[in-house]
């Protein structure tokens, strides 16, 4: 992996560790708090996704319109299900254990489908990061057995619904050759068309609650989910996704480090712990 790759990689992983920790404050109206921050995604990065689709001269075809809405239809059912798991369970357990899976299932399909070959040096780095992972996720939890349970449980449906994105957005923005901006702020806009009927029907009444309660957290996940988000397309366009995963879940040391310092979760000595072996795994990769 190149240093560029790598430094698009780790700022994107502090982008989505600080616009979780957003996520996590909000405790009701998940769905309309999803609605929300996606509306607000796409206002304000739509100017630049018009400019750089401009200038990428890819032209009109059905792939511009139809690749974005595959990843909205997998991107709604990661947001949703990431939302739950906040509200029932620590952060120090969903956002780990959703990170770890996402990498592992996504590095095993890259090899075993694509036939991706990453060299052993920073195959072995992946390695490394996940088991920091590990190491990070199975510590105590503020709810107890339950709240282990429950975090791990979505952990991994949140970690499958990563694997799915990163794995079809890799070869969006790859194969089919279509600009990381515009494709993700298409992506939240078929996102928000997805979830409006839904909205109106059974969510409608939490829409302004969320807003004036929440507003600060809408804001700062909508400008820092497609940021980090649009830093990894950029890195996957010049390295292979089995090492840009893991190495992008590097977000799972700042997250567990300021989940337990804002939200005073157990384990601080098992989070360094694990901060420690994700970073040596991510020297690995960068060799």
């Amino acid at each position: 992996m190149s240093t560029l790759a790598l430094t698009l990689v780790l700022v994107a992983a502090l982008c989505h560790a600080v616009w979780n920790l957003a996520a996590k404050r909000v405790t009701s109206g998940g769905y309309a708090f999803v609605w929300c921050y996606d509306v607000g995604s796409v206002v304000l990065w739509a100017p630049l996704a018009l400019i750089t689709l401009a200038r990428a001269d890819v032209g009109f075809s059905p792939a511009v319109v139809l690749a974005p809405l595959v990843s909205g239809l997998i991107h709604v059912a990661y947001q949703l299900t990431l939302q739950t798991g906040y509200a029932r369970a620590d952060l120090g357990v969903v956002y780990p254990v959703a990170r770890g899976v996402g990498p592992v299932l996504s590095m095993a399909i890259a090899i075993l489908v694509l036939g991706e070959r990453p060299g052993w040096v920073a195959a072995v780095g992946a390695l490394v990061v996940i088991g920091g992972i590990v190491v990070v996720a199975t510590g105590r939890s503020v709810a107890g057995r339950h709240g282990i349970r429950a975090g791990v449980l979505w952990g991994t449906a949140t970690g499958a619904a990563i694997a799915a994105y990163t794995l079809w957005d890799s070869y969006s923005v790859t194969t089919l050759g279509l600009p990381p901006v515009s494709y993700f702020v298409t992506t939240c806009l078929w996102q928000v068309l997805l979830m409006t009927p839904t909205l109106l029907r059974r969510h409608r009444e939490d829409v302004v609650p969320v807003v004036r309660t929440h507003w600060r957290e809408v804001l700062l996940v909508a400008a820092l989910s497609p940021l980090a988000y649009v830093l990894v397309l950029e890195a996957m366009r010049t390295a292979p996704v089995s090492l840009v995963a893991p190495a992008r879940e590097s977000s799972i040391v700042v997250g567990s480090l300021l989940a337990w310092w804002l939200f005073k979760e157990p384990d601080p000595l098992r989070r360094m712990l694990g901060a420690a072996i994700v970073l040596g795994g991510i020297v690995l990769i960068a060799v």
